[in-house]
């Protein structure tokens, strides 16, 4: 079964700020999104910092979802393209 994102109108919310068109035209945003319990956002959150991947702090905080128990968090990564 797909569920999809759809912000309940009258729970808190953050907005995602729009992605700036990069000073390098070779670096272009990469949204990762994590999905889940709070418990295995945040895990993975902290296994990514320890592979030396992101900081803790870049990620968003944790914004519930519609779905009972589950909640999304956000980095965005500029990613050098390939010519």
């Amino acid at each position: 079964m797909t569920q999809t994102f759809v912000p309940d109108p009258s729970a808190e919310t953050a907005e995602i700020p729009p992605c700036r068109r990069p000073s390098n035209p070779h670096q272009q945003p990469l949204r990762h999104l994590l999905i889940g319990s709070p418990k295995a956002v945040q895990g993975t959150i902290h296994t990514l910092h320890v592979l030396g991947y992101a900081e803790v702090g870049e990620w968003s905080r944790l914004i519930p979802t519609t779905n009972p128990g589950e909640v999304v968090s956000i980095l965005v990564r500029r990613v050098r393209l390939q010519e």
